[in-house]
């Protein structure tokens, strides 16, 4: 028995391959493109839930027209709405980093003073002994 030849991709030529692969391209992208829009009009402040609604029933309807107003009217928005909310999750996540980080048993400078004096008042530490753990302590 002979093995039987591909015969598949003769009946659809590499051009068309090319083709199909470009429109399916272009269809994530249009299906990525809605999705952000949506978010965006979702997640913006200034816009009411009437206008919300408007701006949502618009693209529905009129999907490539509703998409390219929107572009054109709020386009720079979603840029500033972006780099706010970029800039706001940096600092939490910064002010967590910050939290978690620090160590909750050490000592502050406060409190080390404050035992450096209670032994120099003891008689434990000399005043010149005290005055350099002072300046070590805050230097």
């Amino acid at each position: 028995m002979s093995a039987a030849p591909l015969v598949a991709a003769q009946d659809y030529p590499l051009l068309n391959l090319f083709w199909t692969m470009l429109w399916l391209f272009l269809w994530i992208l249009w299906i990525f493109l809605l999705v952000r829009i949506i978010l965006d009009i979702f997640r913006s402040d200034d816009l009411g839930g009437w206008g919300k609604a408007g701006w949502v029933i618009f693209i529905v309807i009129l999907p490539f027209l509703g998409v390219l107003v929107y572009l054109i009217a709020r386009g720079s928005g979603m840029q500033k709405r972006d780099v706010r909310d970029a800039r706001r999750a940096d600092q939490e996540m910064r002010g967590y980093i910050r939290e978690v980080a620090a160590t909750p048993g050490a000592p502050t400078t406060a409190e080390e003073l404050t035992k450096l004096a209670t032994l120099r008042d003891q008689g434990v530490l000399t005043q010149a002994e005290f005055d350099a753990q002072k300046a070590k302590l805050l230097a």
